[in-house]
């Protein structure tokens, strides 16, 4: 839905300068309070603590049951149209923080039934950056034992009955009211598969506070399951969420995305690319020259070398506090920062893809991330399905 003339947020388009606050009156969440912050584990992570996510849904249930050592978890997904970026990846970092500071389950969902139903790409195609994809999430490094990865087309015998469960507690007039009209048929039903990626945590291990962080585009999933959850049919509790802000474009202001003419920082890019795509292309808060630079300073809110190293990749609130102040009396010039942040980066990313290439097999390396036979029996019997249900079958293979 439109949250001002000027800007656009829906789950499927991101246009025009963000105003945050404007999008919380829209959406109806509440800022993240300093109280609030304060009780995420220590050390608190650097996207919550400079507000990156700046907004919630009752945060403190999920924060009461984590520091409690009671059962709780994260649902953060990925959906597989294309290679994934440095967008994509950080709130799976942040739901392995959580986890191994409090136990927290995770599941991650990943939807390329959604994607086919939104993009002009084969099925084959869609396929493929499943499994490119699903490397990614691998070399994340969570758990197996506190971790499930979901995929839709794969995982059909869990994710489907629920999905049609739910369904019939969703109108269409709520999914159009919610997402306009939609392209297919498909997609008027997707709101209720997606309600299932988030209800399934409490599905299959009970009824617990489990988060949703998120970009705050994808809100309007988390408020329709929220409604579905509140019907009070299936015991189970109304999600959380943990809404962010959007990681910058490279040429400036709105969400990163792989799927327009703007540059993205891939997470297969090596070191040089990196380097020459933020050199090249990052959006830049300096002034026009070196002479005037020194004069007058430079604005690092608007500088995107300098909000990617102040989103995730710099960890020292010392040293993004340094950087700030240094830009704006004009100590830090724009290639300087450009440069550093190329290299933090560019460390980021090797780490990543050193673990991702020592990944053996992609079907070794996800089965233990997969629901189990007996975890998929409890989904179903918890929505309704009797034991000796057609679908209550043992689990298939994953994406081959």
């Amino acid at each position: 839905m439109p949250a001002q003339q000027d800007f656009t947020v829906t789950p499927y388009t991101v246009e025009g300068d963000v105003d945050y606050d404007r999008l919380l009156e829209t959406f109806g969440a509440d800022e993240l309070s300093s109280e609030q912050i304060a009780r995420f584990p220590d050390p608190v992570h650097p996207l919550v603590k400079r507000r990156v996510f700046y907004a919630h849904r009752d945060v403190d249930r999920f924060l009461d049951a984590a520091n409690a050592g009671r059962p709780h978890s994260i649902v953060t997904g990925r959906g597989p149209s294309g290679p994934m970026h440095i967008g994509h990846i950080f709130p799976f970092y942040f739901a392995k923080y959580l986890q191994e500071r409090t136990g927290t389950v995770v599941h991650i969902p990943v939807s390329d039934d959604e994607k086919y139903l939104l993009k002009d790409q084969s099925p084959a195609e869609i396929h493929s950056h499943t499994r490119e994809n699903l490397r990614d999430l691998l070399a994340v490094g969570f758990d197996p034992d506190r971790t499930r990865i979901v995929v839709d087309t794969a995982d059909a015998d869990v994710v489907y009955p629920v999905a049609n469960v739910l369904s019939r507690e969703i109108t269409q007039s709520t999914v159009d009211a919610t997402y306009g009209d939609p392209e297919n048929v498909g997609l008027s039903h997707y709101p209720a598969v997606q309600a299932t990626h988030l209800l399934l945590p409490q599905l299959v291990e009970g009824r617990h506070p489990t988060l949703i962080p998120i970009a705050v585009d994808q809100d309007p999933h988390v408020r329709i399951c929220r409604d579905v959850a509140g019907k009070n049919r299936y015991d189970v509790e109304k999600p959380g969420a943990l809404l962010s802000k959007f990681l910058p474009n490279l040429s400036g202001p709105g969400k990163m995305s792989t799927s327009d003419d703007a540059p993205t920082i891939l997470l297969s890019d090596d070191r040089e690319t990196v380097r020459e795509k933020i050199l090249t292309h990052a959006y830049s808060g300096g002034q026009t020259s070196v002479e005037q630079h020194r004069r007058e300073g430079g604005n690092p809110d608007v500088d995107v070398p300098y909000q990617f190293l102040y989103y995730f990749f710099e960890k020292r609130d010392e040293e993004v506090e340094r950087l700030a102040r240094e830009y704006r009396d004009g100590t830090l010039l724009s290639g300087e920062l450009k440069e550093l942040a190329a290299e933090k980066i560019a460390d980021f990313l090797d780490a990543h893809q050193t673990r991702r290439e020592n990944l053996g097999s992609l079907e070794a390396e996800l089965e233990p991330y997969r629901l189990t036979d007996e975890e998929r029996r409890t989904a179903l019997s918890r929505i309704g399905y009797p034991s000796d249900s057609l679908c209550v079958q043992e689990a298939g293979p994953g994406p081959d």
